[in-house]
């Protein structure tokens, strides 16, 4: 256990993540290569003298491969604390969360590889495919990696009123 104090003076690292959605399904990926880790969503660190919002679409790219020209709004932050953590740099990590809306999806689910991770290495393999966050069988936040998915109530709010005005 870290004592608070560590925790201060902790290495901060800025991140951006994506929660983009298309009705109610949102995009989120695995590591095929890697099963123990929960699902994520497409995010990570921004480079010197990036905002928010640039960093947020060009990991959106890196991740994905597919280039996000819509609106993103920032819609929670979040401080989560890393230690001990495989293939993750130790420390506080700031997180700035996003949420885009496509209409049509770029296609139901594909495989990417994202070629320069933050921690170094060798390329990461990512599943990506979409999941209903209103379904019975909805998402839980448990199944997401270190606290990606504390934003699902967050996220399921500010969609109700979207859902269920189409309709």
């Amino acid at each position: 256990m870290i004592h608070p104090a560590q925790k201060q003076s902790a290495r901060i690292y800025h991140k951006a993540y994506v929660y983009l959605t298309c009705g109610p399904d949102l995009l989120v990926f695995s590591e095929p290569d890697h099963p123990e880790v929960g699902l994520q969503v497409p995010g990570g660190t921004l480079d010197p003298g990036e905002s928010y919002l640039q960093g947020a679409r060009r990991e959106f790219e890196e991740e994905t491969g597919l280039s996000l020209d819509i609106a993103i709004e920032s819609f929670a932050d979040q401080d989560h604390f890393f230690e001990d953590v495989p293939r993750c740099l130790t420390g506080l990590h700031r997180r700035r969360h996003f949420h885009g809306q496509v209409r049509v999806k770029p296609a139901h689910d594909w495989e990417h590889f994202e070629t320069s991770p933050s921690t170094g290495g060798a390329p990461i393999r990512f599943r990506l495919f979409w999941v209903n966050l209103f379904s019975g069988d909805a998402l839980t936040e448990t199944r997401f990696f270190e606290g990606f998915g504390a934003q699902l109530e967050t996220l399921r709010t500010r969609m109700e009123g979207q859902i269920n005005g189409r309709h």
